[in-house]
């Protein structure tokens, strides 16, 4: 039975099979969404017990609970087999990941010249690259797509309301994307801004981070919404020195993606920087969490990104050298507080 939420269009290219590369909370969310829109999807993951749990329970118990995967899901842990069945391709991995995954993909691939890769994953690579150019390097001149927006996967694949923005390198590579998204629960907006909303994947992780630390020392709302916003001033200054447009900061991937990692403790990044804030080291509060805070490794690279454009972050910076330096939440705070001051907001 198809989910109410699937249109008549999405039914008849249910004949199409879409990938969905990684087993964690936001790919198999992405799949449960794309199979109630109609679609055929083959799940992929490396993790036995995942996949074991997937394939015997049809459901990820570890990230989401009791939700059932939909019948037009195959989980299948042959990811040679799954891209002979698939062109389109979407990668949900943590960044750190990303490039060694490609480099699996790479090899299986070789003659198929259809292939088509998106991906969830928000980060940059461990040699501080954009995801894309790094996709680039390794798969070639393939079409390229990214999703990204404020979206925590328990309540995408509960089927509660969400926005996101999908940019691409093609435009009939985004609308195709948006049809296998898009349903009265999930909205899509397409852009070409690749680099822009690569960005802002990136930096609003460090700056949930940021932001955390400071909840986690107690000083109150008006620090968060200014952290927010001259975060927000950061993230726009890396971004443009890129070649990002400026209307992408303001959107779904940057200020609303911020918002929302920035405010609800279901953020990992949140959470790691509260823990930080009430003075827990930093692998301890990684541990405590249980799962990959993407914002610690993007720390590293975006601050080594923004030194390397010679675009100042200072928020970013403080954050780095907390987590890498030792420097004291407290000492941060009063690196930040003590700036000279500036003529102008920006």
């Amino acid at each position: 039975m198809n989910h109410p939420n699937a249109t008549p269009e999405n039914i008849v290219a249910s004949q199409k099979t879409v990938a969905v590369i990684g087993t964690g909370s936001w790919g198999t969310a992405l799949a449960i969404l794309i199979a109630r829109n109609g679609y055929a999807v083959r799940l992929w993951g490396c993790e036995p017990n995942e996949i074991k749990d997937l394939k015997e329970n049809r459901r990820n118990s570890r990230y989401l609970g009791d939700i059932k995967l939909p019948e037009k899901i195959i989980v299948d842990d042959d990811l040679s087999s799954i891209l002979n069945h698939c062109n389109d391709i979407i990668i949900a991995v943590p960044s750190h990941a990303f490039q060694s995954l490609l480099q699996l993909i790479h090899p299986l691939i070789q003659n198929n010249n259809k292939i088509r890769f998106a991906w969830g994953t928000k980060g940059l690579d461990t040699e501080h690259k954009l995801l894309h150019e790094t996709a680039g390097e390794i798969i070639g001149n393939k079409p390229m797509a990214i999703v990204s927006g404020p979206s925590f996967a328990k309540e995408v694949a509960e089927g509660l309301p969400t926005a996101v923005v999908v940019a691409a390198t093609e435009k009939q590579f985004a609308e195709d994307l948006a049809n296998y998204l898009h349903n009265e629960t999930f909205r899509v907006y397409l852009s070409n801004d690749l680099v822009g909303v690569e960005i802002c994947g990136a930096v609003k992780n460090v700056l949930a981070i940021a932001i955390g630390i400071a909840a986690g020392m107690g000083l109150g709302a008006n620090s968060r919404a200014a952290l927010m916003t001259r975060g927000l001033a950061e993230l726009t200054r890396l971004g443009l020195a890129l070649g990002g447009k400026q209307e992408t900061f303001m959107g779904l991937a940057g200020i609303g993606d911020l918002i929302l990692t920035c405010t609800d403790d279901q953020s990992r990044n949140r959470r790691f920087g509260l823990a930080i804030g009430k003075g827990a080291m930093a692998k301890e509060a990684e541990q405590n969490i249980g799962q990959i805070v993407e914002g610690i490794a993007n720390t590293k690279e975006v601050y080594l990104l923004a030194k390397s454009k010679n675009v100042e972050m200072p928020i970013v910076e403080q954050v780095y050298k907390i987590l890498y330096e030792n420097l004291s939440p407290k000492d941060a705070l009063k690196t930040l507080l003590s700036r000279s001051r500036k003529e102008r907001e920006f």
